[in-house]
């Protein structure tokens, strides 16, 4: 659970920008879509190596 202290004479709107901040630095959104349907641990381990595989092709071209 996130809890965000409203600061004495903070705006509401200041408020619910560092809510929303922390909600998507903790992604917890993204864990709760990826919960909503099971993957295979295989089909994790090809998406995380494709994943690697890409950066690190960006990164090859950015040393060029």
């Amino acid at each position: 659970m996130l809890i965000i202290k409203v600061k004495d004479g903070e705006k509401i709107e200041r408020a619910l920008k560092r809510l929303k901040r922390k909600y998507r630095d903790t992604k917890t959104l993204q864990k709760l879509r990826d919960n909503k349907h099971f993957t295979k641990p295989s089909v994790a381990r090809r998406k995380q190596i494709q994943k690697a595989t890409y950066i690190q092709s960006l990164r090859e071209k950015e040393d060029i």
